[in-house]
């Protein structure tokens, strides 16, 4: 039983402490919001890891994440949460769409409360301004990035 019990302290030590470093590492990856930004970051990782900066060596370190980490770690550098508009937002640009959610205290995901997201996390001009294509819910706004394909 203690067996046990250290173990899952051990891997809520390790998801705490990778979420934290993607947390403070995330925006030093130029430009933000881009696969660029996230392959950067995975270099880096790499190279602190002892790797080398070859191919072979990255493309070890990418297949040693798995995919499960490799997603955790990937929605974590991607997703913002804004305390202040009481809304998250989730910008990977492998998706379709620049997602603003409603977080703990909000009901009611407005344009303007969008909007003020966007210009907060710096998407404003990497997303579809046009508010007439953003596609509208209760909880959440899904608003297309400039390379998306409207209609598809």
């Amino acid at each position: 039983m203690e067996n046990i019990k250290a173990t899952r302290l051990q891997a809520k030590l390790f998801d705490f402490a990778l979420t934290e470093l993607v947390y403070q590492h995330r925006n030093r990856f130029k430009p933000q919001w881009t696969i660029d930004s996230w392959a950067k970051f995975l270099i880096w990782m790499a190279l602190n890891c002892g790797l080398s900066g070859e191919r072979a060596s990255l493309e070890f370190f990418a297949e040693s994440l798995g995919s499960v980490l490799s997603s955790r770690m990937r929605r974590i550098f991607f997703e913002r949460t804004l305390d202040e508009l009481a809304l998250k937002v989730m910008a990977d640009p492998a998706d379709e769409n620049v997602l603003i959610l409603a977080s703990e205290g909000c009901e009611l995901v407005t344009h303007q409360k969008a909007g003020e997201a966007l210009v907060q996390a710096g998407l404003l001009e990497k997303v579809v301004q046009d508010r007439n294509l953003w596609i509208v819910q209760d909880a959440l706004i899904a608003i297309p990035w400039h390379t998306s394909k409207i209609g598809n």
